[in-house]
């Protein structure tokens, strides 16, 4: 399969890092099976971002998990615009808010969940979840069932 055609610009570049929040860095590519529904998981167990408050750093695993369309988002891409988040200040919430959104703006998948699970700060640890599912499909009954059914203990 030849992925020139996806005209990726990180992959197979020099890394270079962002100091603030950059969702253009993100990219994707054509999924070669959007006929068939199919789970894409991501663990990022070294999220890092700024207490907005107290600029403080917060970490976290961020999972994402989806099930893609006609796009895909491309791994070394969001590996970067996680990166982004380092020295951005946001809420926990706003922080998986804010990647959902955005990785929804960028392929609009079927379905997408993102945990954010985020290490205790003051002896609480918060796990802020969000899902969309897309409307007016099974899709969004996905996300209602997944949504209700969510434990976030």
């Amino acid at each position: 399969m030849d992925r020139k055609k996806d005209n990726l610009k990180s992959l197979g570049q020099k890394t270079v890092y962002r100091d603030d929040y950059a969702p253009e860095v993100l990219e994707t590519f054509e999924n070669r099976h959007p006929d068939n529904d199919y789970w894409v998981k991501f663990n990022c167990p070294e999220f890092t971002a700024l207490c907005p408050i107290t600029g403080q750093p917060d970490f976290a695993e961020i999972v994402i998990s989806y099930i893609p369309d006609v796009k895909m988002v491309e791994s070394k891409s969001l590996k970067l615009y996680l990166f982004s988040f380092r020295n951005h200040g946001d809420f926990h919430e706003d922080c998986v808010n804010v990647i959902m959104k955005d990785l929804i703006a960028l392929m609009d998948p079927k379905y997408i969940e993102v945990t954010g699970l985020f290490s205790p700060r003051g002896g609480i640890s918060i796990h802020p979840y969000a899902n969309y599912g897309r409307p007016g499909t099974k899709y969004e009954k996905l996300a209602e069932t997944r949504f209700n059914m969510h434990n976030p203990a």
